[in-house]
C-alpha cells in the first residue's frame, strides 16, 4: 500500500525529529536522499523505518511524493527518507578529534567527514556543540557519520592520550604525524576552545596561517591532515 496521508505516524515522526529535543528522548535521526541512505547501507545500518517516493523506483515504504516532499527538510525535497536509531561509542584513539562548543551543525558534520578522510578513531562531542545526528550535520557528513565512531565527553580527563588544544597564535606550531595516542581539541567558531579547557590539555598548538583565523571545519580539516602525514599504517 501507498502512503497517503500526510497524517501518517511515520511522516510525523519525521517532523518531530527535525527537533533536537525529539531526537535526544527517542535516540533516532532522519537521514534523507539516496547517497545518505545507500552510505548507512554500506556502513551495515538498517533503517528502523525507510520511506521512498512512490514510483521512484527505490526501495522502502511507498509515499505519495508530494507527501514525501512535504516532510523533507530539502530545498529540492527527497526520493527518500530513512529513520535510524543513533550509535553513541566511547572515545577512542590513537587518533580521536574532540569538539568544545562547535555549535554550527554544518561544522560538526564536515568534520565527522574529515575525520573519516584521515581514519580518525572517533569524534567526540563536548559541552555545547551542535548534535551530529541533526538534519543539517548529517548532511555535512555526506554520509561519514554511519562510518565513524561518534561519542560524548563532558571532560577533557575523558578523552584518550596526549590532548592537544588547537588554539589560534597559541603554543608551537602544530606538526605531525602524530607519534603516539593523540586527541585533538577544536573550540568554538569565534571564541574557541575556554582558558579551562586549554589548561587541562597537555600542549598547545595552532596552524601557522597568514590570515586571523580558520573556521572550526576547515582548521580540523588542516590539524587531522597533519597530525596523519606519512600515513596511519602503523595506528
Amino acid at each position: 500500500m501507498i502512503i497517503t496521508s500526510n497524517h501518517n505516524e511515520k511522516l510525523k515522526e519525521i517532523r518531530r525529529l527535525a527537533r533536537r529535543r525529539e531526537r535526544d528522548e527517542s535516540g533516532r535521526f532522519v537521514a534523507e536522499g539516496e547517497d545518505l541512505v545507500s552510505a548507512a547501507r554500506d556502513a551495515g545500518w538498517a533503517p528502523v523505518h525507510l520511506l521512498a517516493a512512490a514510483g521512484s523506483g527505490l526501495d522502502g515504504e511507498q509515499v505519495e511524493p508530494q507527501l514525501l516532499d512535504g516532510v523533507s527538510g530539502l530545498a529540492s525535497g527527497a526520493r527518500t527518507i530513512g529513520i535510524y536509531s543513533a550509535r553513541w561509542g566511547a572515545p577512542a584513539g590513537p587518533l580521536c578529534v574532540a569538539l568544545w562548543g562547535v555549535g554550527d551543525p554544518g561544522n560538526v558534520g564536515a568534520i565527522v567527514r574529515s575525520a573519516l578522510a584521515f581514519r580518525a578513531s572517533s569524534v567526540v562531542i563536548g559541552p555545547g556543540c551542535a548534535d551530529p545526528f541533526g538534519p543539517k550535520a548529517v548532511r555535512a557528513s555526506m554520509g561519514a557519520i554511519f562510518a565513524v565512531a561518534v561519542a560524548q565527553a563532558a571532560s577533557v580527563a575523558d578523552l584518550p592520550g596526549e590532548r592537544v588544544a588547537l588554539v589560534a597564535r597559541g603554543g608551537d606550531a602544530l606538526a605531525g604525524p602524530a607519534g603516539g595516542e593523540t586527541t585533538l581539541l577544536i573550540g568554538a567558531e569565534r571564541e574557541g576552545l575556554a582558558p579551562d579547557v586549554v589548561a587541562a590539555c597537555d600542549r598547545v598548538a595552532h596552524i601557522p596561517i597568514a590570515t586571523e583565523s580558520l573556521n572550526a571545519a576547515m582548521a580540523a580539516t588542516v590539524a587531522l591532515y597533519e597530525l596523519s602525514r606519512g600515513g596511519v599504517s602503523g595506528w
